[in-house]
């Protein structure tokens, strides 16, 4: 976390950071006072850091600090090198998506959560918005959803997603999806829906961003390596952390609204059989 936003912050934050991360052990045991001396700032900068990083005071900091100095090396990401056997590509490959799963859970904000599920539960029609990468999850969250039996588009074209997007009601949410943050689409119809007095719903990597800031609400997937030399591995951990988020959202949609969901689920499952009776033998 503090290493995905240190070069964001404020100065004096920064201090603060850049000393934890070179001094961890250290840090846990002091103060907020005392850290604030060791890093040349002040308590009230290391109060601003927490907050910065969305943590609620300095106590859950230093266990987020503790947390890590507990992992071993084993379950650090790994970078895929030339050459690498085929058990180390799966070792790697199974570890780095195990890590970015776990990491997304640490990082998750069961305030944001919770009003992401309120808006979805209530919500007249869903727009879910991605491009690239970001499209295929968007897509996958549209598959899910219509489970609901309700309104759901999904779009990975800019136009076709403006035209749609011109006539969202208050009463609409739209989930714009972008790893960075920053793609420009995804920015450009999170502002159009807002304009539109849509609820937005943004879903990126951790730390500030121009989609994040720009949405309703804000939900984060771990940032942990997502482009290693040579091979763009983290963009496959990225991917499952994003899609892990997705399932989060429907399943706490569909656990709120158990009666409900189960009807409409029998009613899937009846025209599922429906389609197979028909099938020749």
């Amino acid at each position: 976390m503090l290493n995905e936003i240190k070069h964001k912050l404020p100065l004096s934050e920064k201090k603060v950071a850049e000393y934890i991360i070179s001094n961890p052990h250290e840090a846990i045991r002091f103060t907020a006072a005392r850290l604030g001396e060791e890093s040349a700032t002040s308590s009230a900068a290391v109060i601003r850091l927490c907050k910065s990083i969305g943590l609620k005071g300095f106590p859950d900091l230093k266990l987020r600090i503790s947390g890590d100095l507990q992992k071993s090396p084993a379950v650090q990401y790994s970078n895929i090198e030339p050459g690498e056997t085929q058990k180390a590509i799966v070792d790697k490959l199974t570890n780095n998506g195990v890590q970015a799963l776990q990491e997304t859970a640490e990082l998750m904000n069961y305030e944001a959560l919770s009003e992401s599920v309120e808006a979805l539960k209530n919500a007249d029609r869903i727009h879910f918005f991605g491009v690239g990468a970001s499209g295929i999850i968007a897509q996958d969250a549209q598959q899910k959803f219509l489970r609901m039996n309700k309104s759901v588009s999904c779009f990975t074209d800019i136009h076709n997603a403006s035209m749609y997007i011109a006539n969202v009601s208050e009463n609409d949410v739209v989930v714009g999806i972008s790893f960075s943050g920053e793609t420009y689409e995804t920015l450009k119809i999170m502002e159009l829906a807002k304009d539109r007095g849509a609820k937005t719903i943004s879903l990126t990597r951790y730390g500030h961003s121009q989609i994040a800031d720009c949405a309703d609400i804000a939900l984060y997937i771990s940032a942990t390596r997502e482009v290693p030399a040579p091979f763009r591995s983290g963009a496959t951990s990225s991917r499952l952390a994003q899609l892990h988020m997705i399932d989060i959202l429907f399943v706490s949609v569909v656990t709120d609204q158990y009666t409900i969901a189960s009807d409409y689920l029998k009613e899937i499952k009846s025209a599922m059989d429906f389609m197979k009776s028909g099938r020749k033998q």
